[in-house]
């Protein structure tokens, strides 16, 4: 009898290690690719040569490279989640990279509309909310299944009127937008670690498919991250 609680509990430990490597990883793949895309916004939006290749700095439109590296990246998130199981986690890996690239480069156009400082402390806000959020994903004992799908049904309400404000233009459509991605991608922080963790419980350590879960992962958390940030700087940046 005690051999068996000495096995169950053994087999908890390893689980959870499993678990908390996978999330480890997760999070050190989406940390590094929001590296990568800070590093390469600031690099493109501090410099007038650079950015004159994305976009004509006198007419404000943008170049042909400009309107790529503002929907390629679309492109390259489509590719990572419907070639899942045909790419290897190498591959993925170096599309994750290239894709946290150019959206350094699409991001530098915010240094154009607002002040840096304003830029800065609105980073440091999103940090601070994704890390809470995170926190209460990874801990809570409350199944957030249910309030994802209604996160996602947001999300595709606020996509949809995102479409219709483009042609309408309304000052106070766009800041019922802002607020409720706010909310939404605040909530879905703490859904997408919660999923993750339990993700991370179930699968086979140092494998491919685990080391492409967590690639996977990392693509989603970055992507409530960036648009968490981007939500929030339409209410704290100061434009120039």
């Amino acid at each position: 009898m005690k051999q068996d609680i000495t096995i169950k509990k053994d087999g908890r430990e390893i689980s959870g290690a499993i678990e908390q490597s996978f999330i480890s990883n997760v999070f050190t793949y989406m940390f590094a690719a929001l590296a990568i895309t800070g590093v390469i916004a600031y690099w493109f939006g501090s410099s007038a040569t650079l950015l004159s290749y994305l976009v004509n700095l006198e007419t404000g439109g943008m170049t042909g490279l400009g309107i790529f590296v503002a929907f390629a990246p679309l492109a390259f998130v489509l590719v990572m989640s419907f070639a899942f199981n045909r790419l290897s986690s190498l591959i993925l890996l170096l599309l994750f990279i290239a894709y946290s690239a150019l959206m350094g480069m699409s991001l530098s156009f915010i240094f154009l509309i607002y002040t840096s400082a304003s830029i800065v402390n609105t980073f440091a806000v999103t940090s601070v909310t994704f890390g809470i959020m995170a926190l209460v994903g990874y801990t809570t004992k409350t199944d957030l299944t249910k309030f994802g799908s209604i996160l996602f049904m947001g999300l595709i309400g606020i996509i949809v009127a995102m479409v219709i404000n483009w042609f309408i233009g309304s000052e106070t459509m766009e800041m019922i937008i802002s607020m409720l991605g706010v909310l939404i991608f605040t909530g879905l922080t703490a859904y997408d670690v919660q999923k993750l963790k339990r993700i991370g419980a179930g699968v086979e350590y140092g494998s491919e498919t685990t080391n492409k879960l967590a690639i996977l992962g990392a693509l989603n958390l970055y992507l409530d991250f960036i648009n968490l940030f981007l939500f929030l700087l339409r209410f704290m940046g100061n434009r120039k």
